[in-house]
């Protein structure tokens, strides 16, 4: 089966579980109101690519390459992005739901999460160097020897990070949500 090139078109309400997603490139494509629920999309690449308001639930992202991608509004729960692959990895996140997702040993730099609900994802050895996560709820979200340094926090909330098991300088929290750090101490600050 020959792939396919796509360029800078619109995909709008299409249910790939049905249709397929036939394997191959994907520049500059719009993404709206798509199903890619419960799929393996190895071999597949996206790059400079914007998917709103699609649900990626379940799906695998292992040989996905995801090269300056956008999720707008996107279901993404218990989406695998462990494993794809890692070569000029971008990605950026507003409005998603992510709860159950893993992102497990990947390079994430300086992406950005806003208004996210990252509910038990699993962030074990990532690089979030940098990243930005505004207005996101971490509650049961792993982080187990992850790198945070320069991370920002600040408008996060309901996270669990072990300073001792997690590198974390110069990373940004608020007065607030400063408490997250001593969850393992067990203690109660009035």
């Amino acid at each position: 089966m020959s792939r396919v090139f796509e360029e800078e078109e619109r995909f709008e309400d299409v249910d790939f579980t049905i249709e397929g997603l036939p394997k191959g490139d994907y520049e500059a494509c719009h993404f709206i109101r798509c199903v890619f629920s419960k799929l393996f999309l190895g071999q597949v690449n996206f790059a400079d690519c914007v998917f709103e308001d699609c649900d990626f639930s379940m799906t695998n992202l292992a040989n996905t390459t995801l090269r300056e991608v956008e999720f707008k509004d996107c279901k993404l729960l218990g989406t695998r992005f462990e494993g794809c692959n890692v070569f000029l990895l971008k990605m950026d996140f507003r409005n998603c739901q992510m709860n159950l997702s893993s992102f497990n040993q990947l390079p994430l730099k300086q992406t950005v999460f806003k208004d996210c609900s990252l509910k038990e994802v699993d962030f074990s050895a990532t690089d979030l160097t940098q990243a930005s996560f505004d207005n996101c709820d971490f509650s049961g979200a792993i982080f187990d020897r992850t790198v945070l340094e320069k991370a920002d926090f600040r408008t996060s909330f309901n996270f669990s990070i072990d300073p001792n098991n997690n590198r974390i300088k110069r990373a940004k929290f608020s007065a607030a949500n400063v408490m997250g750090l001593l969850d393992k101490y067990d203690i109660e600050v009035e």
